[in-house]
């Protein structure tokens, strides 16, 4: 299936369900795809930072590749991250195998100067095989790792089979204008950029030349919407449905309690049975689940789709 520097639309980030011991909920993985599916999701990337994929074995990693690759009819990129370059090219290999259309790297955490990062992934690069296609994780938010633009337009130019920047900085919006613009002046090669973050700046990374979103937000329905009304030019249209979903983006993007609070909507939404996390991992408190009952019953009065 089609990955690559023309990549355009939703690729949403799974979450992971667990039954409430615990354990893999491989049926639940079942649901969520044709969820995402049903969504109008171009595509589908599992097991990422949402996706507690630090949480799981390995065995079980590759059961969740192999089951979501099955059972899509969108291309599926795997996060294909970890501590060490033998689990990353393990991975890697069984879930191309499998038929994914590519794979998603983020850098470890513990790399500081350009040289530590253009080394790390050279490597990795190699471990995975530099004919498979990768999505480049720009997330210092959360990984500590900042890649500037001239480091990403190096890992550009120094491995074309990176086809798609994950754009997480914050702020980023000057930052993809700024590739874009390397771009437009011929400095740069093509390729696609689909922003995260929740979602909280979807309403304007379109304007700076964002392809589309690869974001975990409960409402990957929403998310499709916002970009076919930016792609038909009804830029107020646009907006006006993501003002009406910014508290609920705002809450899910907590640091900490904001993936106990998407997958509790996801719940909520029957998509899910259970909305345990992987421990560790907080629950949310009663508190905060009356919170965000409140912020779905809000939103229910001008979006429909979060009436339950």
């Amino acid at each position: 299936m089609s990955f690559g520097p023309a990549t355009k639309g939703v690729y949403p980030i799974a979450a992971t369900p667990f039954h409430p011991d615990g354990a893999l909920d491989l049926d639940g993985v079942d649901r969520l795809t044709d969820f995402y599916q049903e969504a109008g999701a171009t595509g589908m990337t599992i097991l990422g930072i949402m996706g507690e994929a630090q949480k799981l074995e390995p065995e079980e990693a590759a059961a969740i590749a192999r089951r979501v690759i099955a059972r899509a009819r969108v291309p599926v990129v795997v996060g294909a991250s970890a501590p060490g370059f033998a689990a990353m090219r393990r991975l890697a290999r069984e879930a191309m195998e499998a038929g994914a259309a590519g794979v998603m790297l983020a850098p470890a955490p513990h790399l500081r100067s350009d040289e530590q990062i253009a080394a790390w992934f050279a490597q990795a690069v190699e471990a995975i095989g530099p004919d498979v296609p990768w999505a480049l994780q720009d997330y210092p938010l959360t990984l500590s790792v900042i890649l500037s633009v001239p480091m990403i337009a190096r890992l550009m130019a120094e491995h074309p089979s990176c086809v798609m920047l994950k754009a997480e900085d914050w702020p980023g919006l000057e930052k993809i204008s700024a590739l874009r613009r390397l771009q437009a002046e011929g400095r740069l090669r093509p390729f696609s950029i689909l922003t995260a973050n929740g979602g909280l700046f979807l309403d304007l990374e379109h304007g700076r030349g964002a392809d589309g979103a690869m974001t975990g937000y409960a409402f990957p329905d929403m998310l499709v919407e916002l970009m076919d009304l930016h792609g038909k030019g009804e830029k107020e249209a646009a907006h006006d449905l993501f003002d009406a979903h910014l508290p609920l983006i705002r809450y899910e993007q907590q640091p900490g309690v904001g993936l106990s609070a998407r997958k509790y909507v996801l719940m909520r939404r029957g998509v899910i049975a259970c909305d345990v996390q992987r421990r560790p991992g907080p629950p949310l408190s009663a508190a905060a689940r009356a919170e965000v009952d409140h912020l779905l019953r809000r939103l229910a009065r001008k979006d429909g789709r979060a009436a339950f």
